[in-house]
């Protein structure tokens, strides 16, 4: 990889992690087994890591090419093959590495008391300067409360409580035809990867979450419980989710239209409230009842806990488990593990370019694009956990950045000092005082924020 310099004994550390981080953890392989190899001319991870470290460059693959600034031997062809492939499992690989970065890196490094959670939640993947990309749709934002042009990116994302590992998306589009501003293309053979990638674009993201969770099982991503909030939680997917083998801990809507047996009859969370006597003081939680839970002839039991809404104080928030072994407590503790899925959208937009980098208007390379982001911020949340390092993953994102922009510019100038050096030698049959003279001359002449990096690095 020439993106990243291998001379500069000060900035090991840095430089060497990407490269680290695709050995260690086999992306090779890992490639491969999602069906993405080469049938001739360049490896896919010299690929791979290409489009990995664009946006640590601070430059877009289109910069590259226009200012000259492209060292990769393949042109921009060879990663829009790779990219557009309908062959490659972009979900299989971002479970697979989710699950070895956790198996060998992190449980191992746990007590096993701990328990650890699976979280599902969407966000918007937002494209609002094109509407010719395929099954571009028009989505509601919820944070801004009006419509927008994009698609909902449903995550399934592992965490121990310090680290989240990203372990499988997908990008949904409207189910509804008047939605959608471009239809999917056409895929005669039903077979393929491709088609059933955009058949399960347009399909209700209760039903995607659950083929996440078998795929995470597949994977061999060991958890105990399902996180979600209110958007999830309902009778049907409480049960769907048991049926996987997970117990959940949601939030639960406040809804007339949802029902739970309580003592006999079908009531809302709201008339269950009411009917039953609080508890006084400060106890983290109001109330804390058994329920059934019944769904299409299967009953599960499950705990509804409410608790003060910090924001509003005469408000109140319910909280349902389906694992009657834990306490309340427990319950509240394990739920606000839930906040770590809210950071990695935070920081894989802020930092990570997802929903900048990629002007594809194919569905496969958004695909791509969006394991690729996944994977940065895998490598991120382990060098952060791995060094003990109390600073945000945006702080370890800018650090890396400036290292290897440095990295760059240091290695040029020693380059270009070097050859004239060597010139003046050979050809003007100067002696090693003259041009340590000549030397010294010329950086003092040099602006400060050049001579500066030249005597860093003669250090």
């Amino acid at each position: 990889m020439k993106s990243i310099t291998q001379n500069d004994q000060s900035d090991k550390r840095m430089k060497d992690s990407i490269l680290y981080f695709s050995k260690k953890y086999k992306l090779t392989s890992i490639l491969k087994s999602c069906n993405a190899y080469k049938s001739k001319g360049f490896s896919v991870i010299s690929v791979f890591l290409y489009l990995f470290c664009l946006v640590f460059t601070n430059r877009s693959m289109y910069m590259n090419f226009i200012t000259g600034n492209h060292n990769e031997k393949f042109k921009k062809d060879t990663v829009y093959r790779f990219l557009n492939s309908q062959k490659i499992n972009w979900i299989k690989f971002t479970s697979l590495l989710a699950a070895k970065i956790a198996r060998k890196s992190i449980v191992p490094l746990t007590d096993k008391s701990r328990k650890n959670v699976l979280i599902i939640d969407d966000t918007l993947f937002e494209r609002p300067t094109s509407k010719k990309v395929e099954l571009l749709s028009k989505v509601y934002d919820h944070v801004d409360h009006k419509f927008k042009c994009g698609f909902r990116l449903l995550t399934l994302g592992w965490s121990d409580g310090n680290t989240f590992l990203p372990v499988a998306s997908r990008l949904l589009a409207s189910e509804k035809e008047k939605n959608l501003y471009q239809k999917a293309s056409e895929i005669k053979d039903k077979r393929t990867l491709g088609f059933k990638r955009r058949k399960q674009a347009q399909t209700k993201a209760t039903n995607v979450m659950i083929d996440l969770l078998k795929q995470a099982k597949q994977s061999g991503i060991e958890a105990s419980y399902v996180l979600f909030d209110t958007w999830f939680c309902s009778p049907a997917t409480l049960t769907s989710v048991k049926n996987c083998g997970y117990d959940v801990i949601a939030m639960a809507k406040k809804s007339k239209k949802i029902y739970y047996e309580f003592q006999g009859k079908r009531q809302s969370v709201k008339d269950i409230y009411k009917a039953c006597k609080k508890r006084r003081g400060r106890s983290r939680y109001l109330l804390s009842v058994e329920i059934t839970v019944t769904k299409d002839g299967q009953s599960i039991p499950a705990k509804l806990v409410y608790v003060r809404n910090r924001n509003k104080r005469k408000d109140w928030l319910v909280l349902i488990s389906t694992d009657m072994n834990l306490s309340e407590d427990e319950i509240i503790r394990l739920y606000g593990k839930r906040w770590d899925i809210e950071v990695f959208f935070k920081v894989c937009k802020s930092y990570l370019r997802l929903g900048k980098e990629c002007r594809s208007l194919s569905y496969d390379a958004m695909t791509a694009h969006v394991a690729i982001v996944f994977a940065r911020y895998m490598m991120l949340s382990l060098e952060r956990r791995q060094n003990e390092d109390d600073r945000s993953l945006g702080e370890l994102f800018f650090l890396t950045c400036d290292e290897i922009a440095d990295i760059t510019v240091k290695e040029s100038l020693m380059i270009i000092m070097e050859t004239m050096l060597k010139v003046f030698e050979d050809r003007c049959f100067l002696t090693k005082k003259q041009i340590s003279e000549f030397l010294d001359t010329f950086i003092e002449l040099l602006p400060n924020h050049i001579s500066s990096k030249l005597l860093l690095k003669a250090t």
